[in-house]
């Protein structure tokens, strides 16, 4: 395990420094991302700014689940960025060589891309969830901050489990299905907000078949003290950023049923 870890990090370091190479491309590709994701947030400022605030929730309160989905799916979006474009080498059929080094397929595939650019996204979501603690002034235990780690870290995981459940999908397909993006850069704009304003049946999607409601959701009601409208058991927001890590091993099991099953291209 210690040599897979170190070959990743080499895989990293090889992508970080293609990237590199041409810096002034890559600053102005992370300052991208950093200006669009701040636009984005900008609409949701100007609707509390009209409405003054959503159901009972206020802008600091909702600039944190902003924040902390933003910076979560950064993290996914960086080092799973491999399993995003696996569907061009089963296409290609580069996937047989994958197939033939004596290393697992998940760490060679998470090691075929890391976009270094997504530091821009994350750096707009932790300005915003700074922004959204010094605005709530309230002051928060070590218990509390350690759950919002946790919570990130569960939310990458999530969505690195949602990118390699595409890749999986690709084996059959032979292409990249646009659906799946419904769970990632859609799962990302329904957790922006409390899970609690939307519907029953969405809201049970989003909680017990793609859990965004664990790691984000529920977590911030032990965090905010806030009432919770589902009435959630009050242990459950410390356990479940576990649904993250769950959800990504279970993913793993479903990408390795699909490698079984993968064919060449023959060519």
């Amino acid at each position: 395990m210690t040599d897979g870890i170190r070959l990743y990090f080499r895989y990293i370091g090889i992508s970080l420094r293609s990237q590199l190479q041409y810096p002034a491309s890559f600053a102005m590709m992370a300052v991208g991302n950093l200006v669009i994701n701040g636009i984005e947030f900008f609409g949701i400022w100007a609707l509390f700014t009209r409405f003054g605030s959503l159901k009972d929730w206020t802008l600091p309160e909702v600039a944190l689940f902003y924040g902390m989905v933003h910076m979560a799916f950064a993290i996914a979006e960086a080092a799973a960025r491999g399993f995003d474009i696996l569907h061009r080498y089963v296409r290609s059929g580069d996937f047989d060589r994958i197939l033939l080094r004596p290393r697992s397929t998940v760490l060679q595939v998470m090691g075929l891309e890391f976009q270094l650019m997504r530091v821009g996204r994350f750096a707009q979501g932790l300005l915003v969830f700074i922004w959204g603690i010094n605005n709530l002034g309230k002051a928060f235990t070590f218990a509390q901050y350690i759950l919002m780690g946790a919570a990130i870290v569960g939310g990458s995981l999530l969505f690195a489990g949602l990118f390699v459940l595409q890749a999986t999908l690709s084996f059959w397909s032979v292409d990249s299905l646009e659906v799946i993006n419904v769970t990632t850069y859609g799962g990302v704009e329904t957790a922006e907000m409390p899970i609690s304003i939307y519907r029953g049946w969405f809201r049970s999607f989003f909680t017990w078949i793609i859990p965004l409601a664990t790691i984000n959701y529920f977590p911030l009601m032990a965090i905010l003290d806030h009432e919770d409208p589902l009435h959630t058991p009050p242990w459950l927001p410390w356990f479940s950023p576990l649904a993250g890590l769950l959800f990504f091993l279970v993913c793993l099991q479903i990408w390795m049923i699909g490698v079984r099953h993968y064919h060449s291209t023959g060519s």
